[in-house]
């Protein structure tokens, strides 16, 4: 075989594996493609699984959430027939103070009313609402039940706070 036959040879030899070599490129590069499709149709499904199961649970949360609202409306409209009965008993002691408790009853009922058909969006729009109309009276009594809360944590376990004035013992160490 003469020097130049080689070289052919060597040439269509190595043509050819470079053949096979973008040919294994080419199989690899489709492989690879067909991999990345279907992670990325797995990972939509997977968050689109995600997703319905949180509305559900979302939509469950909220059902159950309506229903507490109508049995705190109904729990309200007892209460506000405790109250009218207290009213009664007041009336022959103090016609004056059973007026008060009257009327504070008839609001209880009507409030019971307003929140028996209300849902929970409906209800969170609203205290929204009335918060965007009086943020001073929000933040007023969000400080005050702050307020009420931490005094009766600290009560609870048994703290007291330090007087305001020194006692006799301090003062006359003080004085000593």
């Amino acid at each position: 075989m003469s020097h130049q036959d080689f070289q052919r040879d060597s040439a269509a030899s190595s043509q050819h594996g470079s053949g096979k070599v973008q040919k294994t490129k080419e199989t690899a590069s489709g492989a690879f493609a067909k991999a990345s499709g279907m992670a990325r149709d797995a990972g939509e499904k997977a968050k689109q699984a995600a997703s319905d199961t949180a509305s559900n649970m979302t939509d469950q949360v909220k059902d159950m959430l309506d229903r507490q609202i109508g049995t705190g409306a109904s729990m309200a409209n007892h209460f506000a027939s405790s109250v009218r009965l207290a009213a009664d008993d007041l009336d022959t002691q103090s016609p004056m103070l059973a007026g008060l408790v009257r009327n504070f009853a008839s609001k209880v009922e009507g409030y019971a009313e307003d929140m028996q058909d209300q849902t929970v969006d409906h209800l969170a729009r609203t205290v929204s609402d009335f918060t965007r109309r009086q943020p001073a009276l929000v933040f007023g009594v969000a400080a005050l039940a702050g307020f009420f809360i931490f005094r009766t944590m600290k009560s609870a376990q048994g703290m007291t706070s330090p007087p305001i004035q020194p006692m006799q013992e301090d003062a006359d160490q003080a004085y000593g």
